[in-house]
């Protein structure tokens, strides 16, 4: 391997950083840390369009909370303009760059003119050799492709490819209004970043031998290319939206760990062996090209959900807390300067670990633990807290008020107690007891339920539910 190996996340800032974005990012980053290398945060920005500070900033929140953190950057490509138009320059001098007149009307036409003749639509060049600027046009700036020979890309997942130069046109590297063109400027900042390896998506394929051709113009050496195959959602179709969420920060907003999200897209097109479940320090330590595989991933969101649910159940006490706090106070179940018992929510935690796979399931279920404010379910309520249950209920409140503790042990002898004077089975008394204090007919154990509440919050809960049920 090379050393002193250099690699970039160049994201574009025209909306939020997304899936196949992060697996990008990721690769690059665990690429450098496997071999001690630098990652370099590039934010490609030229795009005046489209390009926003919002999403850069969401793009700087998004790597953050996933933990990819970079040597160097960000870097901004609007910052470095006067380096670009010093390289065109040099271009035009030594007539490997020329001023094309074409208007994009002219160009149309010819491209419509191309297909009927079932040729390449490619650029004629018909300015390639115009001595002198034409009056009245704006002009954009050309590049010079070789018009023979061969391009080969060694690609490090996709082996050997061999691009006929008369199959790429010269492409514009410089607009009328005067800004660098993406394939110009990524081909000017990764030669004076001394970018070593080149890691991104399978779609810019295409523009590897137009930027080789460029790295030659210059008397840059080309850097190493690995291209990844794309991400697919369930039907083999290219991952967006119609898929489910593809920005990053929705998965955080939705209650997923950053571990298993990069778990999780580290597997996505990488693999070592069998194993399924990865720390970051064992995908560092293991991650290499070679095992990259060549065909499209599909995102499989339910394989997602059972990784952050083992992340979940695996996590200590105190992670989960610290996890949890946000998500708390976001839905207004604790305030910002609210001190959690740690001892009590340890209850709370282990009682709801096993059944929430993310951290917003956590929150949901456990809202009925931290508010009286609960939403009992209308399907519930009309099966449970029925005039034929209000005795049961009484029965418990009245044996809850003077109970001799309020351990596991006493409640359970007394649930048996109304049982048998009631001649009913367990469920009859514990679901009512249920619904009236958690609002739902699932839950932990209804023992564990009342220990983790407390006897204050379980009396006035059950003094509540009765007075809301009429008298048979």
């Amino acid at each position: 391997m090379t050393n002193n190996i250099r690699v970039r996340f160049a994201p574009s800032p025209t909306g939020y950083l997304h899936i196949g974005g992060v697996r990008t990012a990721l690769f690059n980053w665990l690429f450098a840390r496997h071999n001690n290398g630098v990652f370099v945060l590039r934010i490609e920005d030229t795009d005046q369009t489209r390009s926003t500070d919002e999403s850069i900033q969401a793009i700087i929140e998004g790597m953050k909370w996933l933990g990819l953190d970079w040597d160097e950057g960000p870097y901004r490509q609007t910052e470095r303009m006067h380096i670009y138009k010093e390289h065109i320059e040099k271009l035009l001098q030594e007539d490997k760059a020329y001023h094309c007149y074409c208007t994009p009307e002219e160009l149309e036409e010819r491209r419509k003119q191309a297909f009927a003749e079932k040729r390449i639509p490619k650029y004629d060049g018909r300015c390639r050799e115009l001595k002198n600027p034409v009056p009245g046009k704006q002009p954009v700036v050309r590049f010079k492709m070789p018009l023979q020979g061969e391009t080969v890309v060694d690609d490090h997942v996709k082996g050997r490819i061999v691009f006929e130069n008369t199959q790429l046109d010269d492409l514009i590297i410089m607009r009328s209004d005067g800004w660098p063109t993406y394939n110009f400027c990524v081909v000017v900042d990764d030669a004076t970043m001394n970018i070593t390896h080149v890691i991104r998506g399978d779609d810019h394929l295409n523009n590897t031998p137009r930027q080789m051709q460029l790295y030659n113009a210059f008397g840059y050496k080309s850097p190493e290319f690995a291209h990844l195959p794309m991400i697919l959602g369930h039907d083999k179709t290219r991952l967006s939206k119609r898929h489910g969420a593809t920005a990053v920060t929705a998965y955080r907003d939705m209650g997923y760990l950053p571990e298993a999200l990069l778990n999780y897209l580290a597997r996505l097109g990488w693999s070592f062996k069998d194993q399924e479940v990865f720390s970051r320090e064992e995908l560092i330590e293991k991650f290499t090209l070679e095992h990259v595989g060549k065909s499209a991933a599909v995102f499989n969101p339910e394989k997602l959900l059972w990784l952050n649910s083992h992340y979940i159940t695996s996590m200590d006490q105190k992670e989960i807390i610290s996890r949890l706090r946000p998500y708390l106070i976001s839905d207004g179940l604790i305030k910002e300067d609210t001190v959690v018992d740690e001892s009590w929510m340890g209850k709370v935690i282990a009682s709801l670990k096993e059944r929430c796979r993310t951290l917003i399931e956590f929150t949901s279920a456990a809202h009925y633990f931290f508010s009286d404010d609960i939403e009992t379910d209308p399907e519930a309520a009309k099966k449970f807290l029925i005039p034929g249950n209000r005795g049961v209920l009484e029965d418990v409140l009245k044996g809850l008020e003077t109970i001799p503790s309020f351990s596991e042990t006493d409640i359970d002898g007394l649930f048996k107690e109304i049982m048998g004077n009631r001649g009913i089975k367990m469920g009859q008394v514990a679901q009512p007891v249920r619904v009236a204090l958690t609002g739902r007919t699932v839950s932990p154990g209804i023992f564990e339920v009342i220990d983790i509440l407390g006897k204050d919050k379980v009396l006035r809960r059950l003094r509540v539910a009765i007075d809301k049920i009429p008298v048979p």
